[in-house]
C-alpha cells in the first residue's frame, strides 16, 4: 500500500483504470482527543455519532470530499445485511443498511469502521461498485453474500474484493458464542474446517478464543464465487498512530473505506 497524504490508497491488482478507490486513517483532520490522530494532531473523525463536534466532523468530511467526485453516500449502519442501491438514495438520505453499490460514475460508496471489516467490491469490467461493512454480526448474518448476489443481480460481472483496515486476528479476543454463530452458516464439512482454522483457544481464558475476521470474511467471498480478494493486512488495534479502534478506546472517532467509478 502507498500512503497518500496520510491516508492509504489500496494496493488492488487488476483493479480497471476508471475506478477510484480510498482509505482514510485518523490522520490529516481536526478533530481534538479523543477523535485526534495519536500523536498530538488533529485527528480526521468522519462519524457524528460518536460525540465529536459537529463542526469538526463537517470540516474533515470536507477535506475528504477534496479527493472526491462527490459527497460520499453515507448510510446508517446497524449490523445488518440491508444493501443499498445508491441510484435510489435522495439527497441528504441516510438510509439504514451496512451495503451499498452503484453503476453510476460520480457517486461513492462509503463505509465508516473502528476495528469492523470494510470490504470493497468491484466487477473486472469497471461497470459496478460496492462496499460492505463487516463486524462479526453482519459477517456471520451473510453481508457479504448478500452485497455480493445484489450486485450480480444489479448486472456485475466477475467480481473482486478488497479487504481495508480492520481488527486483526492477534487482537480480537471472542467468546464461544461468536465460534458458533460462523459454525452455524457452515454448509459442509470443509465450511467447517475453514470456520474452526480462523479460531485459535487462548491460554488461561476457558471458552474464550482469538478471532481472524479477515480468514473468516476470505472463506465467505470465496464461497460466494468472489475468487480474487486482496487487502488484510493492516490491524486497527495494534496500530493506535495511523487507526482509530473501538476496541483499543471506546471513545474514538471512525475512518472511511471508499470506492467510486470515475
Amino acid at each position: 500500500m502507498s500512503i497518500q497524504q496520510q491516508w492509504l490508497v489500496p494496493h488492488w491488482p487488476g483493479l480497471p483504470v476508471n475506478i477510484g478507490v480510498l482509505s482514510t486513517t485518523r490522520r490529516g483532520g481536526v478533530s481534538p482527543a479523543p477523535y485526534d490522530d495519536g500523536m498530538g494532531g488533529g485527528g480526521l473523525n468522519l462519524g457524528t455519532h460518536v460525540g465529536d463536534q459537529p463542526h469538526n466532523v463537517a470540516h474533515n468530511r470536507a477535506i475528504l470530499c477534496e479527493q472526491l467526485p462527490n459527497e460520499p453516500a453515507w448510510l446508517s449502519q446497524v449490523h445488518g445485511t440491508a444493501v443499498a442501491n445508491l441510484a435510489d438514495i435522495k439527497p441528504q438520505q441516510v438510509p439504514d443498511a451496512d451495503a451499498s453499490f452503484t453503476t453510476m460514475p460520480g457517486k461513492v460508496c462509503v463505509i465508516l469502521t473502528a476495528d469492523c471489516l470494510p470490504v470493497l467490491f468491484c466487477d473486472k469490467e469497471g461497470k459496478t461498485v460496492g462496499a460492505a461493512h463487516a463486524g462479526w454480526r453482519g459477517l456471520a448474518a451473510g453481508v457479504l453474500e448478500n452485497t455480493v448476489d445484489t450486485m450480480r443481480a444489479a448486472g456485475a460481472g466477475e467480481l473482486m474484493a478488497w479487504m481495508g483496515p480492520a481488527i486483526g486476528a492477534y487482537q480480537f479476543e471472542v467468546g464461544g458464542d461468536v465460534k458458533q454463530a460462523f459454525l452455524n452458516g457452515a454448509l459442509d464439512d470443509s465450511g467447517v474446517r475453514h470456520v474452526e482454522a480462523a479460531f485459535s483457544l487462548i491460554d488461561g481464558k476457558p471458552g474464550k478464543f482469538l478471532c481472524d475476521i479477515y480468514a473468516l470474511a476470505r472463506y465467505l467471498l470465496h464461497r460466494a464465487g468472489v475468487k480474487e480478494v486482496h487487502g488484510g493486512e493492516f490491524c486497527t488495534v495494534s496500530n493506535s498512530g495511523r487507526f482509530y479502534s473501538y476496541r483499543r478506546d471506546g471513545v474514538t472517532g471512525r475512518q472511511a473505506t471508499l470506492i467510486w467509478i470515475k
